[in-house]
């Protein structure tokens, strides 16, 4: 098998293409595309895009390449190569396997965004050497990966790991897969975001106005300076959201007791505060000897898990029909 594979990350902010070699896990060139912006493309065109430039600027040949893997933010038929149903990037039924064969003439694999980042991180980063883990990913959802006795667990209809749709707040706030009270509605980085900006819109100050531009999105460097300069919005905005994410993850220590927690996405590695006063939290609420069986650590390859562990996909899948 060759040695170099494409890797996608597809997720609700962006889509990070890769050209990586799986046998070291080394990200040889990434290539970084915004999935929601105003130019109306349909979101296969713009996957279509990013590889294509990742080809270009790797200056290596398609017949060098084995596969192209895809990692997607929503549920997926990975059989057929589908991606069933994505809220976060508004598709649903879309055939990304069929279209980027024909596009590429590749064989193309298609995984769930967390699912793929957890194997990149058994595979190259910090969950080498555990049998029984979970990864959880923050990011425009809250999403996980289960691995159990070494093995990814997908569950009995394939979508094992959705911790951002368990209810924490009974008939609370809407979430994006139109139910009230999810995780996701209260610990992502949207539920920040959309928190923070209601806080300003009711005519709270904050230095978030001063920080992102007009119409711009508050990203990751924006909430960590404006803690810095101890805003008090953001402040709590952050402190509400790590709660709820502490809560979340109390439940998967009570009721997995998993040797490993592993944390992953851009506010997670950016905001120091976060990331301390979740897994402070987290130990705190679960029970006293499951927490001490369980330890919480952040991501070993940082935002390439997905890319990483995308481009595994058809080694991945060719050991799992064994």
């Amino acid at each position: 098998m060759k040695k170099y594979a494409i890797g996608v990350d597809l997720g609700g902010t962006k889509i990070l293409a890769g050209l990586v070699n799986t046998e070291t896990g080394e990200v040889l060139t990434s290539v970084k595309k915004k999935t929601q912006n105003n130019d109306d493309k349909p979101i296969i065109e713009k996957i279509i895009e990013t590889i294509e430039k990742t080809i270009l600027e790797a200056q290596i040949s398609p017949g060098d390449i084995s596969s192209i893997g895809i990692g997607a933010a929503g549920q997926v038929d990975r059989e057929k190569g589908i991606l069933m149903c994505a809220p976060n990037l508004n598709c649903y039924r879309l055939d990304i396997k069929q279209i980027l064969e024909n596009q590429f003439k590749l064989p193309v694999f298609l995984g769930n965004d967390v699912e793929v980042a957890t194997i990149g991180e058994i595979t190259f980063g910090n969950g080498i050497g555990y049998k029984n883990l979970v990864c959880i990913f923050v990011g425009t959802g809250v999403g996980s990966g289960i691995v159990c006795n070494g093995k990814v667990y997908r569950g009995s209809s394939g979508t094992a790991g959705e911790i951002g749709h368990i209810i924490v707040s009974s008939g609370g706030r809407l979430c994006g897969c139109g139910e009230n009270g999810c995780l996701e509605a209260y610990a992502s980085r949207t539920a920040i975001e959309k928190r923070i900006t209601g806080a300003i819109k009711k005519g709270h100050n904050s230095v978030i106005t001063d920080l992102v531009s007009e119409n711009g999105s508050i990203k990751s460097k924006h909430i960590k300076k404006a803690l810095e300069l101890n805003d008090e919005i953001v402040y709590n905005s952050i402190t509400e959201a790590a709660e709820y994410l502490s809560s979340g993850l109390a439940s998967v220590i009570n009721f997995y007791n998993p040797e490993l927690i592993i944390l992953g996405g851009g506010l997670i590695e950016a905001v120091d505060f976060f990331y301390d006063i979740t897994i402070k939290k987290a130990h705190a609420k679960s029970l006293a000897l499951a927490s001490a069986g369980t330890k919480i650590t952040r991501t070993g390859l940082k935002d390439f898990s997905g890319l990483v562990g995308s481009a595994l996909l058809e080694k991945y899948y060719a050991t799992a029909r064994v």
